[in-house]
């Protein structure tokens, strides 16, 4: 499928979520479908780097928060439309991302995966320091209640991050389908063998850090204005970071359809527990299911998928092969 069909087609599915979620008459749908779309969003920019180049960022949280705090920022300077606070946080995250990128992306495995950890803490004491966004007293963000021609507001920032949602995913589409996408491979495959063949995997690594911090940035920037007020423990919240790695890994990190169907199963599940049960349990179902799939499916739902495709015509030959070669009844 073309990406331009791919993006349509996206985009009408979009519309009929948005519908859907209309006649039923509760803005409830809208503040829960916001999240899952949020998650989409971050689940897909993880795996920008962590999926396709193999290596493991725990700072998710960080350009997450950076998204959110510019858009506190440029609030308490001037009031600006959401859409242009969005694109400001992608480019406030994703030149944090190349700069994290250039000083982090020589360490590998577990030593990069601290050192974005780290990236975290530093961003969090900064942010707390800050009087002009709060500090640690926290920001408040007043919008209106309703927006012509959507009606209520949560309705709009519905749609700007079904927006994202669906740019997020075409992304990831286009690079896994691109020379940018095979260089990835290598890079997660072998990078030593990918260096040793002339790939430019630090040039190479350095994008997927800006792409995967400007998604990430974006998916926060609208934050604000869905919570009405911001505070540090909130922003750089362990559940963003947690459910950015855990979302991906279960629905499978090789390929775009990984982190969507992830955050779609897990982001679904915990907005029902939040419901029903509490808030508080949400990590929980989080790792019960990381754990369950890193032992039964560690590729993901997407790779138990693959692997039932692929052995299922065999099994179908052995069966066929079998009663050919079986002898006749006796009369």
């Amino acid at each position: 499928m073309r990406s331009d069909v791919f993006f349509l087609v996206c985009l009408v599915i979009g519309g009929l979520l948005y519908a859907a979620a209309a006649a039923l008459g509760n803005d409830y749908y809208f503040f829960a479908g916001y999240v899952v779309l949020q998650y989409i969003v971050l689940a897909t920019a993880w795996n920008i780097l962590g999926g396709y180049c193999g290596y493991v960022n725990f700072g998710s949280a960080a350009f997450f928060a950076l998204g959110a705090y510019s858009t506190v920022a440029i609030h308490r300077l001037h009031p600006m439309p959401v859409p242009i606070l969005v694109l400001f946080g992608g480019l406030v995250s994703g030149v944090v991302g190349l700069g994290m990128g250039y000083l982090t992306l020589r360490l590998r495995g577990a030593f990069f995966a601290i050192a974005t950890l780290a990236l975290a803490v530093v961003l969090q004491t900064l942010v707390v320091n800050w009087d002009y966004v709060g500090g640690s007293r926290g920001a408040y963000i007043v919008r209106p209640e309703t927006i012509a021609p959507f009606g209520s507001y949560i309705k709009y920032l519905f749609l700007i991050m079904l927006l994202l949602a669906v740019g997020a995913i075409t992304v990831a589409r286009l690079i896994e389908r691109s020379r940018l996408g095979y260089g990835f491979a290598t890079i997660r495959d072998d990078e030593l063998a990918a260096e040793a063949s002339g790939v430019p995997t630090l040039q190479l690594k350095l994008i997927a850090t800006m792409i995967s911090g400007a998604l990430m940035g974006m998916a926060g920037a609208p934050l604000p204005y869905y919570i009405g007020y911001l505070q540090p423990s909130s922003a750089f919240g362990l559940e963003y970071a947690v459910n950015s790695i855990a979302m991906p890994m279960i629905g499978g990190t090789t390929s775009w359809v990984g982190p969507l169907v992830g955050a779609v199963l897990l982001g679904s599940l915990q907005q029902i527990a939040t419901v029903t049960i509490s808030s508080a349990v949400n990590l929980l179902i989080v790792g019960c299911l990381l754990v369950g799939f890193v032992i039964i499916a560690p590729n993901g739902i997407i790779g138990l998928v693959h692997r039932y495709i692929q052995h299922k015509p065999a099994d179908i030959v052995g069966r066929r092969r079998a009663t050919a070669d079986a002898p006749e009844p006796a009369p």
